[in-house]
């Protein structure tokens, strides 16, 4: 696990962040850059969520809660991002591994 250092232009901290295997082959597979899409997620780009999910983000954000992130990265390939409600810890996904 590694920590992403917090800059005062992120939303919310990630705590520590461990990726399932499926996710890292996902990554991989489609050329995709992790502190890209964990900058993604830290600055309130939650990707493919619906207008219920960013509501529920926004309100996590500013009270605490889950925070959802749903990001394409490839043909079919689709990853979620989520970091806990105590800010401890921030996973990546499949969906399938959920």
């Amino acid at each position: 696990m590694h920590t992403i250092p917090q800059t005062r232009v992120t939303h919310f901290a990630l705590g520590d962040v461990c990726m399932t295997p499926g996710a890292r082959s996902a990554l991989l597979r489609n050329g995709v850059n992790l502190i890209g899409l964990l900058a993604r997620h830290a600055h309130s780009d939650w990707g493919d969520v619906d207008a219920d999910d960013a509501q529920a983000n926004r309100d996590a954000v500013l009270h605490g809660g889950r925070i959802l992130s749903v990001y394409a990265v490839g043909g079919t390939d689709r990853l979620y991002v989520i970091t806990e409600a105590d800010r401890s810890l921030t996973t990546i996904l499949l969906p399938s591994e959920y």
